[in-house]
């Protein structure tokens, strides 16, 4: 398989209020040699934020800020703002967070042109219960027999956990960096698959949309969950990388075990005209947990990756390790793709 190289960690909580707990799950954009990284930080009691720091180059920190970038502010993040992804789009960031009350964990975006300051734009993803969507998805299954029994079992779950009028969870959110066929394409999780939704504006995400959305979400997968490291579900890690040969998705994926939960990073890559259409799906992890950094935290057994950056042939990845702290690892860009189009054998 793939060389992989665990280049350590990278950022570890300090003493500072909004991160004494944990720092993970960055969000990270590239300016050259220059990274800057957006990052959840936690604090006691298990409030989240958003901290910032630049690197130079792949793997060192030049400076971090002393207090969040981003923090609740309004009604529905009022127990934290959560694992950001990144995307410079139409001369624009575009910043998504999952947005956490207590209960509900939504999808909800910033935009910013200089990276300093950032407006809040709201919700994303459907405000909608998981009743409601159950009604949906049973009509659907009844109707055409395409949805995987798994989505009702995460319907009961989140029912039976949080409460009854739960809304379904929408977590692992971003953008792709790029439209496509003239049109936005947001990746977003329902589980126990990823999905991709195609819009013109961000307004047209009104509750209609997302019930017409619903009703065909079979149609919607942009990766299904299928290999054995994958047996609970898989979401959204990284946003896609636009290669000459497709978008290269690094995506983390979870094996349920009697043991506990295992989380894996994957890789995929999509055509460059139809994401939806796999090219490539890797059987094995791309990588696991497996130092000590990764296998003991606040989550144990976690590799979760949200951020890239490409240097000269060498891919890095930006990943929360146990929930704890952020590592890097990296791997040969040339190699991923080849094992990625290599015909497979029957």
């Amino acid at each position: 398989m793939i060389k992989v190289k665990k280049e350590g960690v990278i950022l570890e909580k300090t003493r500072l209020e909004f991160e004494d707990q944990a720092v993970l799950n960055p969000a990270v954009i590239q300016d050259g040699y220059n990274l800057h990284m957006f990052y959840r930080a936690v604090k006691k009691g298990n409030l989240s934020s958003i901290g910032y720091c630049r690197l130079e180059g792949p793997l060192k920190v030049m400076e971090r800020s002393k207090k969040p970038v981003l923090y609740p502010q309004y009604k529905y993040e009022t127990h934290g703002i959560e694992d950001p992804r990144i995307v410079f789009l139409d001369d624009q960031y575009y910043l998504t967070y999952t947005a956490y009350d207590g209960k509900n964990a939504l999808a909800a975006y910033a935009v910013s042109k200089d990276l300093k300051k950032f407006k809040k734009k709201g919700i994303l993803s459907p405000k909608i219960s998981y009743d409601e969507a159950e009604d949906i998805f049973r009509h659907e299954k009844e109707k055409h027999g395409s949805l995987k029994d798994r989505y009702f079992f995460f319907e009961s779950y989140y029912k039976d956990v949080v409460g009854q009028d739960v809304m379904l969870w929408e977590k692992d959110v971003f953008f792709f960096p790029k439209k496509i066929n003239g049109k936005f394409a947001l990746v977003h999780r329902i589980l126990p698959d990823m999905h991709i939704a195609y819009f013109k504006r961000l307004s047209q995400l009104n509750l209609k949309y997302w019930k017409d959305y619903l009703r065909h979400l079979d149609k919607h997968v942009l990766l299904d969950a299928r290999h054995w490291f994958e047996s609970r579900n898989i979401g959204g890690g990284a946003p896609p990388i636009e290669t000459e040969h497709g978008w290269l998705l690094i995506y983390h994926a979870v094996e349920d075990r009697n043991k506990g939960k295992v989380y894996r990073a994957g890789a995929a890559l999509l055509s460059k005209k139809d994401p939806q259409k796999v090219i490539g799906h890797l059987d094995q992890p791309l990588f696991s947990p497996e130092k000590d950094y990764e296998m003991s935290g606040d989550v144990n057994n976690v590799v979760f990756p949200t951020g890239t950056a490409v240097f000269g042939d060498k891919l890095y990845i930006y990943y929360g390790a146990a929930d704890k702290r952020i590592a890097a690892a990296s791997v040969s860009m040339r190699a991923l793709l080849k094992e990625l189009i290599k015909p497979k054998e029957h």
